[in-house]
């Protein structure tokens, strides 16, 4: 018998490479070396699916089998089986469950297990006995136990000659074929385990590609359900809002924003940026963002709305040092005037016909949420005018590269871009596109921040 390897049980051989070889004698040849290279993490499913099938090859090393029999020195099978490539098959054998588990390690890549074997048992409980779990009687718990033992492994069910209704219920069960004992030879043998082997990695990418799909359809309904609609009903005010998270492939990241018209008339428009861009800060600044909401509709402005966000980030963020930036501005009802609150957020940028794009001032600029505990937030007073434009911007859009030189966009260079968009005859839905694309364009690829950009206009 094989001198069993110790048990690796993470990735079968089946799903991963080449396994390390045992000789005749019994030893264990280390695997050959590879090398070892750094790539960026992937979460698709296509990663998945190639980590799966790239190692199946007839380069891949030669196949092992597992088989568990009671009676292994009696078995008709040939000992000297062959794979696809003319490699020889390894073959250990098991009397018994025990045995199996001890034998089953990571580079096994498929049972052949004997259907006439006595049914496991419970502690305490005898072979073959009822276990209490419906098991006890049934002719093919020796199968559920193995393929519950091992769930990513080919198995292989061997019954007796004339027993198919049985194979084919093993194969019901989860089996990937089931042969006969008395007609078993060794290419026909070396055959069905090729084929179960591969079934199998099959159904692992089937299973796997499944599951993926179905989690991104899941992550997509819940991050669509996270963003916010803008509670706007009577106003007059366009809105408009383009995000863009800093993680691949994802929908939400730690920026946020809202907008809602209260029952006096006034319109209240935020936008925020927790420090960090991972699933955690997306979840805290949806908090936030909820948080804000209720607290404007529930009557609360300026130091009152905004030290009572900082509780809420304070009790809900994961470690003291988690901060966010935050920018408030109520909009009058006859629209020609606001106010603006910044929590050491940048200043937003205001379009009026009489002067070019420009900065709103930031004098009183105070602290990010998280940062002083009792900090004050000053309101500064802003004059819009009968015509205007209001973008909020997270600095994921002014912290993009420009050229090679390392040097950033900032707040003047994004500045005069929007001043080109405008040029062009921009606005609305169509100049944040524009900025956003152009703010990727001179950083050389996708922003490594997130980004959130809102625009409020008065148009008579």
């Amino acid at each position: 018998m094989p001198v069993p390897i110790p048990r690796q049980r993470d990735i079968p051989a089946a799903e991963r490479g080449p396994a390390p070889t045992v000789t005749h004698d019994g030893a264990v040849a280390a695997p050959a070396p590879h090398t070892t290279t750094t790539e960026p993490k992937e979460t698709t499913v296509e990663k998945d699916t190639h980590r799966t099938t790239a190692h199946h090859g007839a380069g891949s090393g030669p196949l092992t089998l597992l088989l568990i029999e009671d009676d292994p020195a009696g078995s008709p099978i040939v000992p000297r089986l062959l794979d696809s490539a003319g490699k020889p098959i390894r073959v250990r054998t098991a009397r018994n469950l025990t045995e199996a588990e001890r034998l089953l390690t990571d580079d096994v890549h498929c049972i052949l297990l004997d259907l006439a074997l006595p049914a496991p048992s419970r502690t305490g409980t005898p072979a073959g006995s009822d276990s209490g779990d419906g098991e006890g009687d049934d002719e093919l718990a020796v199968l559920k136990h193995v393929l519950r033992l091992a769930p990513r492994h080919a198995v292989l069910a061997l019954t007796a000659s004339g027993d198919a209704e049985r194979g084919a219920e093993a194969v019901r069960v989860g089996a990937q074929d089931y042969l006969f004992r008395d007609e078993l030879d060794g290419r026909l043998l070396s055959r069905a385990i090729r084929y179960a082997v591969e079934r199998k990695r099959s159904d692992v990418a089937e299973r796997r590609l499944a599951e993926g799909r179905l989690r991104a359809q899941e992550n997509r309904r819940l991050e669509r359900g996270l963003l916010p609609t803008p509670l706007l009903d009577g106003s007059t005010l366009h809105f408009a809002a383009r995000y863009r998270p800093g993680r691949s492939r994802a929908l939400l990241g730690g920026d946020f924003y809202d907008a809602v018209r209260t029952p006096d008339g006034t319109v209240h428009a935020m936008i925020g940026d927790v420090c960090g861009h991972g699933p955690d800060e997306a979840a805290l600044g949806v908090e936030l963002r909820i948080a804000w909401r209720a607290l404007t509709l529930a009557g609360l402005c300026g130091d009152d709305l905004l030290n009572t966000l900082q509780q809420v980030l304070e009790h809900e963020r994961t470690n003291d040092e988690i901060f966010a930036t935050l920018c408030t501005v109520d909009i009058s009802p006859d629209g020609r005037h606001a106010g603006l609150c910044l929590a050491g957020h940048p200043s937003p940028l205001v379009i009026t016909p009489q002067r070019p794009a420009r900065l709103l001032p930031y004098d009183n600029n105070g602290p990010a949420l998280g940062l002083l505990p009792g900090a004050r937030w000053p309101r500064t007073q802003v004059e819009l005018g009968s015509r205007w434009s209001l973008m909020l911007y997270t600095d994921g859009l002014i912290e993009g590269r420009v050229g090679d030189g390392g040097e950033r966009l900032g707040q003047d260079g994004m500045v005069d871009m929007v001043r080109r968009q405008l040029d062009r005859g921009l606005h609305g839905e169509e100049l944040l596109r524009a900025a956003v694309n152009e703010a990727r364009t001179l950083n050389g690829g996708e922003l490594n921040d997130d980004v959130a950009v809102v625009m409020l206009e008065r148009r008579p």
